[in-house]
């Protein structure tokens, strides 16, 4: 099928803690998405392009406290920087979707839990990528113990270094990603993680049914 070219390109972010299952349904609304006759770019954070995969491994390999709070951010924001400018807009602008798994609500719900504020993670991103936003955030949302023993069972003992943190960590991430969904209702929807991932898929589907061509 021949992609259709929509007015404009639209960038969906999919976000939420270990274990959502944000890459598995990533994938599966690209699929739905090109079954559309839209063109799809799948892309990730950090990474998504030669010079923030470079990044990517410095940031997710190597002891916990590999990197101090500060140059964390920096580095996920040099990263997003170098993701946008590459491989982010020209897609945009060709008039495709682009579907990444994470984007700079991760930045403020992760590295937000350190020595930053979100204020300072904003201003990291309006500095590095010009305030760039997504048109549409899907926040993938699972009970604790459930998101808990699916991050177990996809990693085993295999965890990154973000991945890898305490429990107690984790559940302020949930609860600062809660929070941007009641800030930026527009934005931000959250998606309940729950059940088959055929259901989940659907229900992502419905929460850009609106910015469809």
């Amino acid at each position: 099928m021949t992609p259709k070219i929509p007015d404009s390109g639209r960038f969906i972010t999919l976000e939420g803690g270990e274990g959502a299952g944000k890459s598995t349904q990533l994938r599966a609304l690209a699929a739905g998405l090109r079954a559309r006759g839209l063109e799809v770019v799948e892309t990730r954070e950090p990474g998504g392009s030669e010079g923030a995969e470079a990044i990517r491994t410095l940031l997710l390999t190597g002891g916990a406290d590999r990197w101090s709070p500060r140059a964390e951010a920096l580095l996920f924001a040099a990263a997003r920087a170098d993701h946008i400018e590459k491989t982010i807009r020209p897609a945009l602008a060709r008039g495709a979707w682009v579907l990444s798994d994470r984007f700079l609500d991760s930045s403020r719900a992760y590295q937000g839990q350190g020595a930053l504020s979100d204020s300072d993670i904003l201003t990291l991103h309006r500095i590095g990528s010009a305030g760039f936003l997504p048109d549409r955030t899907l926040l993938l949302t699972l009970p604790e113990a459930e998101a808990t023993g699916r991050a177990k069972a996809r990693d085993g003992d295999a965890e990154d270094r973000i991945g890898g943190r305490a429990s107690d960590f984790h559940r302020a991430v949930a609860d600062a990603f809660a929070q941007f969904a009641m800030d930026e209702p527009d934005r931000v929807r959250a998606v309940d993680a729950g059940g088959t991932a055929d259901v989940v898929t659907a229900r992502l589907m419905d929460a850009i049914k609106d910015l469809l061509p």
